[in-house]
C-alpha cells in the first residue's frame, strides 16, 4: 500500500503528538546511580534538565560524599555507608613533589587500592540495603542513568532488568571500546597513558561574574587569567604555591586563582585567591586572555567553547592524555608541575597570550565544537528519553557482540582463503611438474629411438 504525502503528514503529526503527550502526561521514571567528584557535575546538569522536562528522576547517593546533593528537579534517596568523612577526604588527589618514581608508584597504588575498597563498600551498602532496593524494584523505572566509571550502576541495572544509559568520558584499558565492540587499532588510537596522539611515529606506534566584575574590569587592556586545578584540587604544596604566585606577579594581567590553602608568601597584588569561582562565566568574559589549568575534560571543554588558549599542568588520571591532544592542535602549552620554574610559567603565559596562533587555533576548535544542529544537552536528554520510551536501544547493539574472537577477526575466513590459495598453488605446481615431466620424458624417448 502506497502512502500519499498527505497521509505521511498525518502520520508524522500523530507521532509527534504521541511523543509530546508521552512527555507531558506520563513523564518517564528514571533511576540514577551517580559517581562522586567531578563526574557528578555532568550528571547533575543532565538530571536537572530531565526533571525540568517533567520526568521523575530518583538519585541514590551515599550519606557521606564530596559533592552530591539535592535539587528541586530530582528526588534523592540517601543510604548509609560504613566510613567517615575523614576517610573519604583522605582519598582526595593531592599534588606530590620531591618523590622518586618508586615512591610515586607506591603512593599511587596505595591510594588506588584504598579507593577501590571504598567504592566497593559504597556499592555493597546500596545493594545490601533491602528496604531501599525493594523500593527501587517497586518503582518500575523505565531506565537507569549512570557513570560506568564505577560498575555499581550496571549491577543494579542488571538486577532490576533496566536498559542503561552510560554517561562517560572513557574507561581505563579501553574497556568502553571493548564493551561497545568499537574498533580501537593501535596504529592511530593512542592508549591513554602513552601520551601519544592520533598521529604517531613508528616508534610511538610500537610503544557569577558580578562578584568579580570590578576586579575583572580593573584589568584594563591586559585582561585576566583564570587559574584552577579543578573541583578536586584546591591547594598545592607551599613550595609550588610560592613558585606559581611569584610567576603570576610578573605578568600584567589580573589573575583569579581558585585556592583554599594559606596565601603564598610571594602573592602579588594582581592575584586574587578564591575558594570558588564561576569558571565557565569567566572564560566567556571578553577580557579572558588565558586559562591556567590541570587539563581536566570539563575545564578544557569550557575553554574550547570560549576560545581561550591554555597553559596546562597535568596532575593525574587522564589529564596528561587530554593535554597532549590540545598541545598537538596548537591550542596551548604544557608544563611539568615539579620541574617548572617561575620563569617557565611566565614564558608560557606570555606565549599563549601574545602569540596569536594559540588563540586562532583555539577559536578553530571552538567553531568546530559548537557547530551542531542540536544543543548537546538537548541531545543527551533526547537519548535518555529515547531509551526510556523504547525500553532500550537493542537495534543499535552491534552484531559484533554475537561473534566469537575468531569470527570477529575473520580468522575463519582468512584460514579458508589461505587453504584455498595453498591448494591452488599446490595443484598448479603439480600440473607444471606433470607437464614438464611429460615433455622431458617424451623428448628423451624420441632421442633413444633415433639411432634405430
Amino acid at each position: 500500500m502506497a502512502l500519499t504525502s498527505g497521509s505521511l503528514c498525518v502520520l508524522g503529526s500523530l507521532l509527534f503528538l504521541s511523543t509530546f503527550q508521552w512527555r507531558l502526561t506520563e513523564g518517564g521514571e528514571l533511576l540514577v546511580v551517580p559517581v562522586d567528584g567531578s563526574h557528578w557535575l555532568n550528571l547533575k546538569t543532565l538530571m536537572d534538565e530531565l526533571g525540568r522536562r517533567g520526568h521523575n528522576v530518583v538519585v541514590v547517593i551515599p550519606e557521606i560524599n564530596l559533592k552530591m546533593g539535592p535539587s528541586p528537579h530530582y528526588t534523592t534517596r540517601v543510604f548509609p555507608v560504613p566510613y567517615s568523612k575523614d576517610e573519604l577526604y583522605s582519598l582526595k588527589p593531592d599534588v606530590c613533589t620531591n618523590m622518586s618514581l618508586i615512591e610515586r608508584l607506591r603512593t599511587g597504588f596505595e591510594k588506588t587500592s584504598s579507593l577501590r575498597q571504598l567504592l566497593m563498600k559504597t556499592c555493597e551498602s546500596l545493594l545490601y540495603n533491602k528496604e531501599l532496593m525493594q523500593e527501587l524494584v517497586e518503582r518500575k523505572f523505565d531506565a537507569l542513568l549512570t557513570d560506568p566509571f564505577v560498575p555499581c550502576g550496571a549491577i543494579i541495572a542488571e538486577y532490576l532488568s533496566l536498559p542503561t544509559i552510560n554517561l562517560l568520558r572513557g574507561l581505563p584499558c579501553g574497556l568502553d571500546s571493548l564493551a561497545t565492540q568499537c574498533p580501537r587499532p593501535l596504529s592511530y588510537v593512542p592508549r591513554i597513558f602513552t601520551r601519544n596522539t592520533d598521529r604517531m611515529t613508528f616508534l610511538q606506534r610500537t610503544k557569577n561574574v558580578l562578584e568579580f566584575e570590578e576586579f575583572v574590569n580593573s584589568s584594563g587592556e591586559h585582561g585576566i587569567v583564570i587559574f584552577s586545578f579543578g573541583s578536586m584540587v584546591s591547594e598545592v604544596p607551599r613550595e609550588i604555591a610560592n613558585r606559581i604566585a611569584a610567576a603570576l606577579g610578573r605578568i600584567p594581567q589580573k589573575v583569579l586563582w581558585r585556592y583554599t590553602g594559606d596565601p603564598p608568601e610571594t602573592l602579588a597584588p594582581n592575584t586574587k585567591l578564591l575558594e570558588w569561582l564561576p569558571q565557565n562565566d569567566l572564560l566567556g568574559h571578553p577580557k579572558a586572555r588565558a586559562f591556567l589549568t590541570h587539563g581536566g575534560m570539563n575545564g578544557l571543554y569550557e575553554a574550547i567553547c570560549s576560545g581561550v588558549p591554555s597553559v596546562m599542568i597535568p596532575l593525574f588520571g587522564d589529564q596528561g592524555y587530554n593535554v597532549v591532544q590540545m598541545v598537538n592542535r596548537g591550542a596551548g602549552v604544557e608544563l611539568d608541575i615539579e620541574q617548572m620554574s617561575s620563569d617557565d610559567l611566565v614564558n608560557a603565559l606570555n606565549m599563549v597570550i601574545n602569540d596569536t596562533r594559540y588563540r586562532e587555533a583555539m577559536m578553530t576548535l571552538s567553531s568546530l565544537h559548537k557547530d551542531h544542529s542540536l544543543h548537546p544537552l538537548d541531545l543527551s536528554v533526547h537519548w535518555v528519553e529515547f531509551v526510556m520510551r523504547h525500553k532500550g536501544a537493542g537495534h543499535l547493539r552491534p552484531a559484533a557482540h554475537e561473534l566469537n574472537w575468531i569470527q570477529y577477526h575473520s580468522l575463519d575466513v582468512i584460514g579458508v582463503l589461505l587453504v584455498t590459495v595453498l591448494l591452488s598453488v599446490w595443484m598448479l605446481a603439480k600440473c607444471c611438474w606433470y607437464c614438464c615431466r611429460r615433455c622431458f620424458c617424451g623428448t628423451r624417448s624420441q632421442r633413444k629411438r633415433k639411432p634405430d
